[in-house]
């Protein structure tokens, strides 16, 4: 069963041009979801992308890079209506950045084809491109398919500070999100902006339970909590000592949980039995994954450290 398991991601895709003090250091392929997926496709894990880009250069170059990290582009468009997205990330001391982006409001196309989903399949799903009006036709058709499959669907919110002004408009997508997923992921910054806390049980309880039975909250280099029915359990954070750029870090993390639930044969119906050692497990490698990326410039695990080992 485990071969013919498969990640599906969905998101956006962007250019990052990562600057230093100042200069340009890199330039690599990016966005949430296609962070994640990039490293499925490195980690060996099969995997395809439901995502646009402008037919342009960087357009091309993104679409090659998806195929030569082995992620599946029969879903993938180059639109020739649309310019690629950009955006500008300035690293700090300590490897953490902030962000200015150019780029157009998302939206589905007239023709599009999805992928179909099977049991024991992982959706990743989320930012501001999975509750936005543009794309809620697709993401919804592809909810819709996982939950007829049995796959699990694993929604990481990424919610930023720009789009707080958006916060009340958005929030009944949110929460229908919530409810059409098996597992929620966000970070405490997340939960700050959203609702003024990062206190996870007191997220958990007041604002996820009642729609999805399973919650990760991260905080970065601080403690991980995990919510379930059966209880909730915190995780230490390995540390990271020679962390160039946190850039894909979260990403990474997502990619990492979505490979595990694969390499661990873990399916949908499995989920109510599992105990705090088959979570620390899942979370142990969604955090090697996450210490790989802060090791380098971009935004997703070396393929030579990471090869389908669970």
């Amino acid at each position: 069963m485990e071969n013919s398991r498969k990640v599906v991601g969905v998101g956006e895709t962007i250019l990052d041009i990562l600057f230093r003090d100042g200069q340009p250091v890199a330039a690599v392929p990016g966005g949430s979801s296609f962070n994640s997926i990039i490293s499925v496709g490195r980690a060996g894990v099969p995997c395809t992308f439901v995502g646009y880009t402008g037919a342009d250069i960087v357009g091309q170059q993104t679409i090659d890079f998806l195929r030569s990290n082995s992620v599946g582009t029969e879903h993938f468009q180059m639109r020739q209506d649309e310019k690629s997205s950009i955006s500008l990330a300035f690293i700090g001391e300590n490897g953490d950045a902030t962000y200015s982006f150019y780029k157009s409001t998302p939206h589905v196309a007239d023709s599009w084809t999805l992928p179909e989903m099977r049991r024991g399949d992982v959706l990743l799903y989320g930012s501001y491109y999975a509750a936005c009006t543009g794309m809620r036709p697709l993401i919804m058709q592809l909810l819709e398919r996982a939950a007829g499959a049995g796959a699990i669907v694993y929604y990481d919110l990424n919610f930023r500070r720009n789009h707080l002004h958006e916060l009340e408009s958005l929030m009944p997508t949110i929460q229908q999100n919530f409810r059409q997923s098996t597992i929620v992921r966000g970070s405490a910054d997340d939960f700050d902006v959203m609702f003024a806390s990062r206190d996870a049980l007191h997220i958990y309880n007041m604002y996820i339970s009642r729609y999805c039975p399973y919650f990760i909250c991260t905080a970065g280099a601080e403690q991980i909590t995990v919510c379930t029915p059966a209880g909730c359990y915190d995780f230490q954070v390995p540390p990271i000592t020679d962390v160039v750029s946190t850039v894909g870090a979260g990403d990474s993390f997502n990619a990492g949980f979505a490979c595990a639930l694969i390499w661990e044969n873990i399916m949908l119906e499995s989920l109510p039995s599992l105990g705090r050692d088959a979570w620390q497990r899942l979370i142990a490698t969604a955090c090697r994954f996450a210490g790989e990326t802060c090791r380098n410039t971009e935004n997703y695990i070396n393929s030579q450290s990471i090869n389908n080992n669970p």
